[in-house]
């Protein structure tokens, strides 16, 4: 299994394991990762699971689809070049070592 760090705003990180096949948006919601809602339980309709990836894991995570680029339009935190929505991002042994970077709020 893959680990991801989670870091929150406070740059606190939190490291977990993620099985292959599981959404980034689902791990973190059952490890209690604070800072990922996840309001629409993944369908890509709601834009509470956005996060940042790190530099180095960009390159590592599938391009964006339309439907995220879409709703990436209606993040309450500022969106930037890196912003992804976790539910989006399926885990695999090449994300190994991901960082996300959570924003200070998703409402």
């Amino acid at each position: 299994m893959p680990d991801v760090t989670f870091v929150n705003s406070s740059g606190t990180a939190s490291t977990v394991e993620v099985p292959d096949g599981e959404t980034l948006m689902r791990a973190a919601l059952k490890e209690n990762i604070a800072g990922i809602l996840g309001e629409c339980g993944g369908a890509c309709c709601c834009a509470t699971c956005h996060v940042y990836l790190d530099d180095a894991s960009i390159s590592k995570v599938a391009p964006i689809r339309d439907m995220e680029e879409q709703m990436l339009g209606y993040v309450a935190a500022p969106r930037r070049d890196s912003s992804r929505l976790a539910c989006q991002i399926i885990m695999a042994p090449t994300l190994e070592g991901l960082i996300v970077h959570l924003p200070p709020s998703q409402l």
